[in-house]
């Protein structure tokens, strides 16, 4: 089954200042704020949606092919990315724009100071489905994640012109835009994905029920943190399935991009949503014992004794035939 992972693709620089931005605030002078702050520490890590969702399933042994736009800069994480993996042939270079960047100070007090430039990730728009179907042979799914909000809504378009099943998955850009936008992109979907609060916020932004959106989406799956996810499904009654256990967080950057990627690898191999969850949840697991969204390591056997002692041994066995990592 192909699979075409269509979002963002960032890097994220994140700096620590080991002082309070507040020490250096005057709230009477916030108008001519000009303000510089000596970080003590650099980490530069790959990130973006799309490209963490890949990550992950080329990990679990699946080949899904990146869609989404970057510049010139993408050499060193491109290089990343195929060696672990993933479809990058139908990435998108600008000619002019950078790779979008998110820059982030944390100061002691874990305040924080960001700016996010979405540089060559706008031109997202300018990338057709059809030909990256063509050069695969033909996709079978779609996930269509945060990304240039025309992108969005091009590629949603564009699957229901070609009759591909795609995954609605707004995250991030929910925030922003408007109802009539969001109704565009799940109308008709075969999945979406949110989390618990994204949810109520795409009732209220659409102005559609629970019942309604039901109506319009095949399948909705609601991530709610440490109490699990739940999958709602046309005609059948809902599936639960809590966290993994045994998991010491570290960091919780990327773990939905973890569970999705988990998610879609039980999905595009025929398995029940019970165990695509339970996939998704020990994958997310490996992404909050981390710091960085793709610095993970997986063995199959590990892996597959992580679901085992979180689901059981039936769990296990249906999925192992299914889960290839890069080490046995």
């Amino acid at each position: 089954m192909r699979i075409a992972i269509c979002g963002s693709i960032a890097t994220d620089h994140l700096m620590t200042f080991d002082g309070r931005f507040a020490d250096s605030l005057v709230v009477e002078q916030l108008d001519k704020i000009s303000v510089s702050f000596l970080a003590s520490d650099l980490q530069i890590r790959r990130g973006g949606v799309a490209a963490n969702i890949a990550f992950g399933m080329s990990q679990l042994g699946q080949q899904p092919v990146l869609v989404g736009s970057v510049g010139e800069d993408f050499d060193s994480y491109r290089s990343w990315l195929e060696r672990h993996g993933v479809d990058c042939e139908s990435i998108h270079v600008s000619e002019t724009l950078h790779t979008a960047r998110f820059v982030c100070t944390t100061d002691t007090d874990m305040a924080q100071m960001a700016t996010f430039y979405a540089g060559a990730m706008a031109e997202a728009r300018n990338i057709e489905l059809g030909p990256v179907a063509a050069r695969v042979g033909g996709l079978d799914l779609v996930l269509i994640g945060a990304d240039d909000p025309e992108a969005m809504l091009r590629h949603t378009d564009e699957c229901r012109t070609r009759g591909l099943q795609f995954v609605a998955d707004p995250s991030q850009q929910l925030a922003f835009a408007d109802g009539e936008t969001i109704r565009r992109l799940i109308d008709g979907a075969d999945y979406l994905f949110t989390n618990e609060y994204e949810s109520h916020l795409t009732e209220i932004k659409t102005g559609w029920s629970a019942a309604e959106i039901a109506d319009r989406v095949r399948t909705r799956v609601t991530t709610k943190g440490k109490d699990g996810a739940t999958i709602y499904t046309q005609g059948e009654e809902p599936v639960h399935v809590d966290v993994a256990t045994g998991v010491t967080p570290l960091d919780p950057t990327g773990v939905g991009d973890a569970f999705r990627a988990g998610f879609l690898t039980g999905l595009v191999n025929g398995l029940p949503h019970q165990r695509c969850a339970e996939i998704g949840s020990v994958l997310a697991a490996y992404v909050i014992e981390t710091v960085g969204t793709q610095e993970y390591t997986l063995s199959t056997a590990a892996f597959l004794e992580r679901v085992r002692s979180s689901y059981g041994t039936t769990s296990a066995e249906e999925i192992a035939p299914h889960i290839r990592c890069p080490r046995p």
